[in-house]
C-alpha cells in the first residue's frame, strides 16, 4: 500500500515560501544580466570616448549639467595659468611600470585659473614619495599661460578603507574638488577635475597620462550565482516534497 501524499495544509506554507524565495533569486539574476548589459555599454562608450579628439572644456554655465554617463573620461582641452602655490598632493598607489616607476606616491593636483576667473583643478600626474615637496621638482612648477589636455573626471569616491581627507593638515587621500577648493579659499571652482595626459612636464615630473580606466565587471558571475541558488532551492524543495511522500 503506497504512502499518503503530504498534507496540503502542511505543504502550502513551505511551497509559498519556496516560490517567493525562488522568484527573488531569479529576479536578482535577471537584474545582474541587466547590469551586465549596462556595464558593457558603458565600457564601450568610454573606450570610444578616450580616443576621440579633445574638445574645449564646457563653459562654466554648463558645469552643473556634467554627469558620469555623458562626460566621465571625455577628452578636453583648456588654457589657463597654474596656481602653483595652492597645489595639493593626494596620496596614490600607482601600478609599477617596467622602468621601476610607480608604487606609492602622490597625485599633484593644481588649480588652473581660466582667463575668465573660473578655476578647474588639474591632476597634473604622479610623483614618488620623495618628490612630494614642490621644491624637489621646481622645473615642473610651470609659470605663465599653459594648455592642458586630459580626461574629465568627476569627484573621486572614497573606498571603505580610504583615510578621510584632513584639510587642516593638508593631507589628502581623495580627489574632492569641493573640499580642496574650500581648504584653499578658491571660488568658482569646477565640480570636476582634469587628469592631464602624458605630455611631458619640464624636469619629467609630475608624470601625467596614468589614469587607470578599469571598470569591475563581475555581473555575469553574480547572475550565475543567483540562478544557481534558485536552481538549488528548487532541487531542495523537490527533495522535501519527495521525502514527505515517503513518510
Amino acid at each position: 500500500m503506497s504512502a499518503p501524499a503530504p498534507s496540503r495544509h502542511r505543504l502550502l506554507p513551505v511551497a509559498a515560501a519556496a516560490l517567493l524565495a525562488f522568484a527573488v533569486l531569479v529576479g536578482l539574476g535577471l537584474w545582474q544580466l541587466q547590469r551586465l548589459a549596462w556595464k558593457e555599454t558603458l565600457i564601450a562608450q568610454v573606450e570610444a570616448r578616450i580616443h576621440e579628439a579633445p574638445v574645449p572644456l564646457p563653459p562654466e554655465a554648463d558645469w552643473g549639467k556634467i554627469d558620469f554617463a555623458n562626460d566621465e573620461y571625455r577628452r578636453v582641452t583648456v588654457q589657463g595659468r597654474f596656481l602653483n602655490a595652492l597645489e595639493v598632493q593626494v596620496y596614490a598607489l600607482v601600478d609599477q611600470a617596467p622602468d621601476g616607476s610607480g608604487g606609492p606616491g602622490y597625485w599633484v593636483v593644481t588649480p588652473l585659473s581660466l582667463p575668465d576667473g573660473a578655476v578647474v583643478l588639474v591632476n597634473r600626474g604622479f610623483v614618488p614619495l620623495a618628490q612630494k615637496a614642490p621644491a624637489t621638482r621646481a622645473e615642473g612648477q610651470v609659470e605663465g599661460p599653459v594648455t592642458v589636455t586630459g580626461l574629465l573626471r568627476l569627484p573621486e569616491e572614497a573606498g571603505p578603507f580610504t583615510p578621510a581627507n584632513d584639510a587642516a593638515r593638508d593631507s589628502w587621500y581623495v580627489r574632492d574638488p569641493e573640499a580642496i577648493a574650500s581648504a584653499k579659499g578658491l571660488v568658482r571652482v569646477a565640480p570636476f577635475l582634469i587628469d592631464a595626459d602624458a605630455t611631458a612636464n619640464p624636469g619629467g615630473l609630475p608624470r601625467g597620462g596614468l589614469t587607470r580606466i578599469v571598470f569591475p565587471n563581475r555581473h555575469l558571475e553574480y547572475a550565475l550565482t543567483w540562478f544557481g541558488l534558485a536552481a538549488s532551492l528548487l532541487g531542495v524543495f523537490i527533495a522535501y516534497v519527495w521525502s514527505r511522500r515517503r513518510v
